[in-house]
């Protein structure tokens, strides 16, 4: 999955099988991480995988699944396909602190704000927990869900774990006991594929769905306060209610008073922004893309870094100037860092552009109507029946008068 992100200074891209990092203030050499080239599972890992699902042995594509940056910018960690989990540390000068594997391939990953913990959300629906502290220690089971997990987020006093799944459900747990549940946001009609806690506001929780809505809740009391349908703050889309647009990306400025969604398929990235008087977040503008952004992030000065589906110009950079959002020309940091980026991000033009949810919809049966159907169907054949055997017996009862 192609991700962006900032690390403190550096601007850090996933794309293919590649973590690559570009620091955007000095001329430092770029880190590239190649999963193909990483440490290969052991035999012991595939044997047990195999017999746990009882299929044949896999081998995976070594492409990168996800990635996740601590809050003090310390710590990288990513996962892949191949069921690698990989813990890097960025300060002084990067490096691998260690390579674990994973039981399942992975859709989220989390640092505790603390530092000491790395969560795991598999596609079963399970999460586990990787020590930091113990950097070769293996995974303990944390919680689970019947379904599979989409997002994940840890509160930022470190209490609570959200999780969210394809059955619309937003779960907060405890931390430390995971099977004490808090409470449950409940809202939105398709699968929840995006959860944001803004640091501006540590009790609030911004979820995104299937349905094209984002939804702003108070997660310890599950109290929904806020709700928008994106489609219809787009006027330049026609409203189509048969059309499935998912909200894939939630970020917030480092001062939590800009937000920034993007949709999966749209060129559109809608901007809220945080009102202070009244303490709600109000739709700010919409800025309309060349190209369709695979993801955004926020720097440390408020700047929104845009990585675009395209050859040409695959990264932008928008700064907000008199109430709008301005694509920046004359930036130094975006020139080094595409200078860095290209070669990398020339050999993932292949796999960049796939779509993530678009087969996780669930399709509504009309049952009632065909069942109306059969049974129409069904009395038409018994009244035929029985008026074919009436004329059968009243052909009976003539030939009998007539004989007698």
């Amino acid at each position: 999955m192609t991700s962006v992100r900032f690390c403190r200074d550096w601007f850090i891209l996933s794309c293919n099988k590649k973590l690559v990092a570009i620091h955007t203030k000095e001329s430092r050499e770029p880190f590239v991480f190649d999963c193909s080239d990483a440490e290969k599972p052991p035999k012991s890992l595939k044997d047990d995988s195999n017999s746990n699902d009882g299929s044949t042995e896999e081998t995976g594509s070594d492409e990168v699944l996800a990635i996740a940056v601590s809050s003090s910018g310390k710590l990288v960690a990513l996962t892949d396909d191949t069921k690698r989990l990989v813990l890097f540390e960025c300060e002084p000068s990067w490096r691998c602190i260690s390579t674990r594997w994973v039981v399942r391939r992975c859709v989220s990953l989390v640092f505790s704000q603390a530092e000491d913990e790395l969560l795991v959300a598999d596609k079963s629906g399970d999460v586990y927990s990787f020590s930091v502290v113990e950097p070769q220690a293996e995974g303990e089971l944390k919680m689970g869900h019947l379904s599979m997990l989409l997002s994940m987020a840890v509160s930022p006093d470190d209490k609570f774990i959200i999780t969210a799944d394809r059955d619309e459900k937003i779960r907060v747990s405890h931390r430390r006991s995971p099977y004490n549940i808090q409470s449950f946001c409940l809202g939105h009609r398709q699968f929840v594929s995006a959860l944001h806690v803004p640091p501006s506001h540590p009790h609030w929780l911004l979820s995104g769905s299937g349905d094209g809505t984002m939804k702003l809740w108070e997660f310890e009391s599950g109290r929904r306060l806020q709700s928008w349908d994106l489609s219809q703050l787009d006027e330049s889309q026609s409203s189509d209610p048969d059309k499935n647009t998912a909200v894939v990306q939630i970020i917030s400025s480092s001062d939590g008073c800009h937000v920034a969604v993007l949709c999966e398929g749209e060129s559109t990235v809608h901007f809220f922004h945080l009102d202070q008087d009244e303490q709600r977040l109000v739709p700010h503008s919409r800025l309309q893309l060349a190209h369709c952004p695979l993801d955004a992030t926020f720097d440390p000065e408020g700047q929104l870094w845009v990585l675009l589906d395209s050859s040409d110009t695959p990264l932008k950079i928008h700064t907000l100037q008199q109430d709008s959002w301005q694509c920046r020309t004359d930036s130094s940091e975006l020139s080094r860092v595409s200078e860095a980026l290209w070669p990398h991000w020339n050999t993932a033009e292949s796999t960049r552009s796939s779509r993530r949810f678009e087969n996780l919809y669930k399709m509504g049966y009309d049952n009632v109507s065909v069942y109306l159907q059969k049974k129409q169907q069904r009395l038409e054949e018994q009244q035929q029946k029985r008026i074919k055997a009436q004329t059968s017996n009243r052909n009976k009862r003539l030939k009998k008068d007539a004989s007698a």
